[in-house]
């Protein structure tokens, strides 16, 4: 109460002292203003420049001088505190455990062993030793051989192809090498003879067996961070039994060349050739082939954003030895590519052309059945351009669909040779049983489309086709070359024990040409259709364990003597068996 009264008396002496200023104001403006007004003259010195004085800023918070307001009561708690019973109890927490897949144990060497139907040998052995942390030698052996005891045949039609290589490897801080040496032996028949001289060859007792032996030495080099990328060399011995053989060396480098803060990427490769055969066909005089070709091609590449261009040219020098001329050819050597969305469609295409290089060894490698009287000659591919697509329609499945137009001149096409009646015959491959070579100029169109899935880690598969026609220039066909060819193949890891895969194929008619020589009647020629032919191979096998596994395999399912050759059937359905060790040193 006694504040009460304070704060009263306080109030009556600012109401009474409020009440005596308003008076004065009152009386100040009745007075009365005088009848008269004082003038004068104002002289103006300077004139007026007008100043603005500082400002003070407000504060935000402003202080309060009050009693009331500063005095802060003192407040005064207690806490209360009392256990709570509880019956919970947290189990401990564990990090989750996952299982790791045990590593596949992985071996340097292994080998195989199979044996089948006609009589069929299979083997394999392939050995890798690390002498040191930068050098490994290793090297392996093959053989695959048959009985033969195709339905049908007259003649010895077994075969064998033994192979023995051995190599070595070194890599060091600033480059890498490797050198090997090997050597090879085949054995065929020219088992094809046509039905009509059947009797006159065995009559002669002709011996149709032809093996070749090839001996090769060869090794490359990479270099790291030098102008110079790479360079190899081989060498090759390739021979027959029928007094046939030829030397083969290539020597190749690969360089990049700076010019104006460019590098040009530049691949040289120098080719020598030189043989004799048996001799020719028609006449008994050996047959000496032999040429020298130097091949230059530089190329730049120009990449931006999504694109990438190669731009070069193919230089190629020919000198042929047998009759000394030379020949210098321009190829073009062009490439591109375009991500159009990024890896799931990309186009791509070039213009190409080179000058082929045609050996023996690489015709009685694709035709085992040829005859030691080929002329060999080299190719000159004017031009291949092609244009495609490709991509991933998925992450695991992929897609690639081109065409192309090939010009070739000299291109090599396979024709059996004709037959010689009667005492014309001299050699064992006189009675249509054998091939040689004619050249022709040849236009190729072809399209082609592949896919290749990975459903998932053990299971994968791919389809492929392509479609061809042909256009020749002197030979009334294109001999021997399939207007169509498809294929198929899956491969299927069941479980971590069980394994399986196929392989199908499938190839379009081809024709050839039966040509028939008489000593007392006119040459007959007629031009022969082959039927197309599918061809279905299996496997399926078991892992025992890491290191030991057994497989077997049926070859021809569909148990079909086709022709891939005019005159040379196949063998029917074929079955192997056999077993696979991995081992290490």
């Amino acid at each position: 109460m006694k504040l009460n009264k304070q704060n009263m008396q306080k109030q009556t002496q600012y109401i009474i002292t409020a009440i005596f200023l308003l008076n004065v104001v009152v009386a100040f403006s009745q007075r009365k203003p005088t009848d008269t007004l004082d003038t004068g003259v104002i002289d103006v010195v300077k004139p007026y420049t007008p100043s603005i004085s500082d400002a003070f800023k407000v504060k935000e918070t402003p202080s309060v001088d009050d009693e009331t307001t500063e005095t802060k009561k003192e407040v005064k708690y207690n806490i209360f505190s009392f256990p709570v019973a509880s019956t919970f109890t947290p189990a401990k927490g564990k990090a989750a455990v996952v299982e790791k897949a045990k590593p596949i144990k992985l071996f340097d060497n292994y080998a195989t062993l199979g044996v089948g139907s006609y009589t069929t040998i299979l083997g394999e052995v392939y050995l890798n030793h690390a002498i040191s942390r930068n050098e490994t030698v290793g090297g392996y052996v093959s053989h695959h051989s048959s009985g033969g005891d195709i339905e049908g045949v007259q003649f010895d039609d077994n075969f064998s192809n033994s192979k023995l290589n051995v190599n070595y490897s070194s890599q060091m801080r600033d480059l890498s090498w490797n050198a090997e040496v090997g050597a090879q032996h085949q054995m065929y028949n020219w088992y094809g003879v046509p039905q009509s001289q059947i009797t006159q060859a065995q009559a002669n007792n002709i011996d149709v067996g032809h093996s070749f032996f090839d001996v090769h030495l060869g090794g490359d080099v990479s270099f790291e961070d030098t102008y110079i990328n790479s360079g190899s060399f081989l060498f090759r011995r390739f021979s027959d039994n029928q007094g046939s053989g030829e030397n083969r060396l290539v020597l190749k480098g690969k360089v990049d060349v700076p010019i104006n803060y460019e590098e040009i990427s530049t691949e040289l490769k120098i080719d020598y050739l030189g043989g004799e055969l048996d001799r020719i066909y028609s006449v008994d005089v050996p047959l000496e082939y032999g040429n020298f070709t130097i091949n230059l091609a530089p190329t730049y590449q120009l990449k931006q954003d999504d694109l990438t261009l190669n731009l070069g040219v193919s230089l190629a020098y020919l000198n042929d030895r047998p009759s000394g001329e030379s020949k210098f050819y321009v190829y073009p050597n062009i490439t591109a590519s375009y991500r159009l969305v990024n890896d799931v469609l990309i186009a791509y295409g070039g213009i190409q052309g080179d000058l082929i290089q045609n050996s023996y060894r690489e015709f009685a490698n694709e035709n085992p059945f040829v005859s030691p009287t080929l002329f060999i000659r080299p190719t000159d591919q004017l031009y291949n351009a092609y244009v495609g697509l490709k991509g991933k329609i998925s992450s695991n499945m992929s897609y690639n669909f081109s065409g192309k137009y090939i010009s070739d001149r000299n291109k090599a096409l396979y024709r059996t040779n004709e037959i010689k009646d009667g005492v014309l015959a001299e050699n064992d491959y006189d009675y249509g049983n054998s091939f040689g070579i004619v050249y022709d100029n040849v236009d190729t169109f072809g399209v082609s489309g592949e896919i290749n899935a990975d459903v998932n880690r053990n299971f994968k598969l791919g389809l492929k086709a392509e479609y061809f026609a042909y256009d020749t220039d002197g030979e009334a066909e294109a001999w021997n070359l399939p207007d169509f060819k498809g294929s198929l193949f899956v491969d299927y890891q069941i479980d971590d024990n069980w394994f399986a895969g196929a392989n199908l194929f499938y190839i379009g008619e081809r024709k050839d040409i039966l040509e028939t020589e008489g000593s007392l009647t006119p040459t007959t020629t007629e031009i022969t259709v082959l039927d197309s032919y599918f061809d279905a191979n299996a496997h399926v096998g078991y892992h025992i364990n890491e290191q030991f596994s057994i497989f077997g395999k049926v070859n021809n399912i569909a148990d079909k003597a086709y022709q891939k050759w005019q005159n040379f059937p196949v063998q029917s359905i074929q079955f192997l068996a056999g077993a696979t060790y991995k081992f290490d040193f």
